[in-house]
């Protein structure tokens, strides 16, 4: 049946991909190549990156970057375009759920396929909260009690595999996966293979390496 592999945050930084592919050793038309949103945006190959996700067949999550690509319509193909404008907010599974950012504390997860614009907000940028999925103002520096990490309130019954967080790296919980660690900011691409429950690693990006 092949292999679920889990790619943290790319944002355009095709070379590295196609690195942890091969690592990973994927094998197109067997494998399924699901990234955890934010494809494009900051790195130096958005184009290149949609174009290789969509010749082997990825589904990825869409991320805020994604989201606020195509809204300013900087998709010069309209086949991508449209190929991306296509991709949901959250994929489920009978065991794993894939979101960017996370989930509300409160949210039902058999609705999680008809979000409010206000819900898909949450679900693309989330990173701290409190118990009744209340955010903070800000982000950084870490705001404290009584917020937390979103997933410290997750209790769903399905392990949710997101990215978003490059400060705070890799995590790997019972609850969760974290994939964003900092592929653009010169850090690490990261792939969860979820058969093998086995982390994969490359090098990411370095500006004018």
């Amino acid at each position: 049946m092949g292999r679920r592999i889990f790619v943290g945050d790319i944002q355009g930084c095709r070379e590295p991909l196609e690195r942890l592919l091969a690592a990973v050793g994927f094998v197109r038309g067997q494998d399924r190549l699901l990234p955890v949103g934010d494809l494009v945006n900051k790195g130096p190959d958005s184009p290149g990156t949609l174009a290789l996700l969509m010749q082997l067949a990825a589904e990825p999550v869409l991320g805020n970057h994604d989201l606020h690509w195509l809204s300013r319509n900087k998709t010069a193909d309209p086949r991508q375009s449209s190929w991306l404008a296509g991709q949901p907010i959250v994929r489920t599974f009978p065991d794993v759920l894939m979101v960017h950012a996370g989930l509300h504390p409160r949210w039902d997860e058999d609705r999680l396929g008809a979000l409010t614009q206000a819900e898909v907000d949450y679900a693309v940028n989330v990173r701290y909260c409190d118990a009744d999925g209340n955010q903070p103002p800000d982000d950084w520096p870490p705001p404290g009690p009584p917020f937390r990490p979103w997933d410290d309130f997750y209790a769903g019954r399905r392990r949710v595999v997101f990215g978003h967080w490059a400060r705070r790296g890799l995590v790997v919980r019972p609850q969760c996966v974290g994939l964003d660690t900092g592929c653009v900011y010169g850090g690490k691409l990261s792939a969860w293979i979820a058969e093998e429950d086995r982390i994969v690693q490359v090098d990411g990006w370095h500006r004018g390496g």
